[in-house]
């Protein structure tokens, strides 16, 4: 009898043809949705084969960039259509999704936070709601196409007590997301209302050393050269 030779399950570390995954947040009016334009322009040498997932209705502002295109997407927000978005945009055959906004699944019409309202609000509904984002995350996360997403941020405050009295104090911008978020993407960066970005995480090491900067193609050049493992 013929013996089967058997496959190992060891494998060398490589980097080539990996997607990429790169979130930028900031508030209202901080560039976000024409930085990731620029960078995927840079990332694919064209925005021909980019298609943006238009939460906000804004994307067509841009067109002037170049021949991408939109797929408006409406409430509800449920993070299960943005799958089914995603698994779309694949089928299609395009090179680059830019989801503008991710932030609409969190905190939008149809979004988790309506979701676990609707199953009554209680810390026992996390149970059902939890799982829906989480499925919404690793279909981001591992669908084989390059990803932009953009997050939306607000102004986070907190009591705190200072000389005995309770008083509110700003705390600075906070993503409206789940927190922690960001740790699955290849890179995250705020963007400020000068529309300069600084790093949020890393694993390329492209922006480590040359933020503060206002994103443009070059950066999606070397962010395309990264992932090709170069």
């Amino acid at each position: 009898m013929e013996q089967v030779k058997s496959v190992s399950p060891f494998r060398k570390a490589t980097r080539k043809n990996m997607k990429l995954k790169l979130g930028l947040a900031g508030a209202s009016g901080s560039g976000k949705t024409y930085s990731a334009l620029q960078v995927a322009k840079g990332f694919l040498g064209t925005l021909d084969n980019v298609v943006v997932i238009d939460t906000e209705q804004s994307a067509d502002l841009y067109c002037r960039l170049g021949g991408y295109t939109v797929l408006d997407f409406k409430p509800p927000f449920d993070p299960r259509r943005y799958c089914s978005a995603i698994d779309l945009c694949v089928a299609e055959g395009f090179d680059l999704i830019i989801i503008d906004s991710v932030t609409k699944a969190w905190d939008g019409e149809g979004g988790v936070l309506d979701i676990h309202s609707k199953l009554g609000g209680g810390f026992r509904d996390w149970a059902k709601a939890t799982p829906i984002h989480d499925a919404f995350l690793q279909k981001l996360v591992h669908a084989p196409i390059n990803i932009i997403t953009t997050v939306r941020k607000k102004q986070d405050y907190a009591m705190i007590e200072k000389n005995g009295k309770m008083g509110v104090e700003k705390l600075g911008l906070k993503d409206i997301q789940r927190d922690g978020f960001e740790y699955e993407l290849t890179a995250a960066l705020n963007l400020n209302m000068e529309h300069v970005a600084e790093v949020s995480k890393d694993r390329t090491g492209i922006f480590e050393t040359i933020c503060p900067v206002i994103l443009g193609e070059d950066h999606g050049k070397q962010l395309r050269a990264w992932c090709e493992g170069n």
